[in-house]
């Protein structure tokens, strides 16, 4: 007589096609999601200091409005780990994402009331956007390094950068032309109003699709002691001298960038009369340039390393704000752009990469790298307050010194110190840089770039993915006559 099936032989397989059924469904949503909170961070990479502008924004406002949001998102990345660690990872990414969208809606509703204190609220609501952004990422690393399977990570994260930088290419084109064509009106006030309404509904949309996806791993451990241990592996880090110095030269070159970085859509859109979508077309010139030219960087430094790249870049990058100066024709701003494109997208590649190489051998990546952000989010804040600074006074001292007669803007002034200060940077560090030796990666330890975002002044922002697979241990088979 045939033994009975039980049923449980069939639970395994079945358990197999419900996960590859949730997997694909989740892979395929976290795609869709990428369109639609485009839609959102198109906005705020390009368009934040337009509508400070149109807002009214003075000079010194122009550093806040720049600077301080990225300092309180780099602190909100610290807090992230003991709040999420309340509640389910899913819940807490979901719930940060539906605030965002409500913050990017109170955004519109100040470009339509134009209250005043105009200037300081939109400040306040970027720098809460700015934090539920970076509340948001760390758990949204880890979530995907959960659940994108090893051999598909390659590929999956480039197709979702392909479609991220499409969908924000998009939203750009489209928001210049409703801003000039509102604006032609003289109603830009609805251009802006209508640009975070979409991106509102944008960020709706992607919470919608995250509240879709599966997270197999729901629950965030409490982890005892964090921040101290944080604190401990953070003066461990820094005691290395290799480290510390390249920290120093990346936070000082970024410090000296956000000098002027403020003011170049000030420029643009004040001095040049640029139209919104002129303006579009000047940026996007420089993102597409940063955008096509990462693999030839990438190859140039396999071949002759990332050290090589960092000098030739950080040697191009200071000469940028001056170059503005001897001519306003718009094709030779376009030119500009691009030049500025190429330089910014080595030299992002390889502060990069070359953050990997020093870091000692089996250490933890995430404590160089959140310590290495934490340094340069400080010391662009500073710099930023710097340029206003300078800005705000730039137009007294050039009367005071006749200097007015040679330069026709204020604002070279800022362009002239930035300049300056970028070389003092670079010749602070070539003495001091070495070629890291090459290594492979940890057996354990995937590490993945992907471009999470782009601005046309300060280059493509590229963020790593860590992922530790685990070991799993097989029970031993036993003998049939055991």
């Amino acid at each position: 007589m045939a033994a009975a099936h039980s049923p449980n032989t069939h639970q395994p397989c079945s358990r197999s096609r419900d996960r590859l059924s949730w997997l694909r469904r989740t892979l395929r949503r976290s795609q869709q999601e990428a369109i639609a909170s485009s839609t959102m961070t198109a906005t705020s990479d390009n368009f934040f200091n337009a509508y400070a502008i149109f807002l009214g924004a003075s000079m010194g406002q122009m550093g806040f409005v720049t600077r301080l949001p990225q300092l309180f998102g780099a602190v909100s990345q610290l807090l992230s780990v003991w709040l999420a660690s309340h509640f389910s990872r899913k819940f807490f990414i979901v719930v940060s994402a539906i605030l965002q969208a409500l913050v990017v809606l109170a955004m519109g509703l100040v470009a339509a009331l134009r209250p005043d204190n105009a200037v300081w609220m939109f400040i306040g609501l970027a720098v809460l956007y700015h934090g539920f952004i970076n509340l948001i990422q760390p758990h949204w690393r880890a979530w995907m390094g959960a659940i994108v399977p090893d051999k598909r990570r390659g590929a999956f994260f480039a197709a979702r950068t392909r479609l991220t930088m499409a969908a924000s290419l998009s939203v750009f084109f489209v928001g210049g032309g409703i801003l000039s064509l509102t604006d032609s009106y003289q109603m830009a006030w609805l251009g802006f109003s209508l640009l975070f309404s979409i991106a509102f509904m944008g960020r709706l949309v992607s919470a919608w699709l995250l509240l879709q996806m599966h997270d197999p791993e729901p629950c965030c451990a409490k982890e005892k002691g964090y921040f101290t241990q944080t604190l401990v592996n953070f003066r461990r880090a820094w005691a290395d001298k290799v480290f510390r110095q390249y920290s120093l030269f990346v936070a000082g070159m970024q410090c000296m960038v956000a000098i002027s970085a403020p003011f170049f859509a000030v420029y643009m859109l004040e001095d040049l009369h640029f139209t919104y979508l002129e303006f579009v077309f000047a940026s996007v010139a420089s993102i597409f340039t940063q955008f096509i030219t990462l693999r030839f960087w990438g190859r140039f430094s396999d071949l002759y390393g990332n050290r090589i790249v960092m000098i030739i870049t950080s040697c191009l990058i200071p000469c940028l704000p001056l170059l503005w100066i001897f001519s306003d024709d718009y094709g030779y701003i376009i030119g500009l752009q691009v030049f500025s494109g190429l330089a910014w997208s080595g030299f992002t590649l390889c502060t990069a990469n070359y953050l990997y190489d020093i870091r000692p051998f089996r250490s933890d990546f995430a404590t160089y790298a959140a310590l290495q952000a934490s340094l340069s989010a400080g010391f662009v804040f500073v710099g930023a307050m710097v340029g206003g600074f300078i800005a705000t006074y730039a137009n007294d001292f050039l009367v005071f010194t006749g200097l007015n007669q040679w330069l026709s803007s204020p604002i070279f002034v800022v362009f002239i110190v930035s300049t300056v200060m970028r070389c003092m940077v670079t010749l602070w560090f070539i003495p001091r840089s070495i070629e890291p030796k090459i290594r492979p990666r940890p057996q354990f330890l995937q590490l993945i770039f992907r471009i999470k975002g782009f601005s046309a002044i300060s280059g493509v922002s590229l963020d790593w993915l860590t992922v530790t697979k685990r070991i799993v241990k097989r029970k031993p088979h036993k003998n049939a006559d055991e």
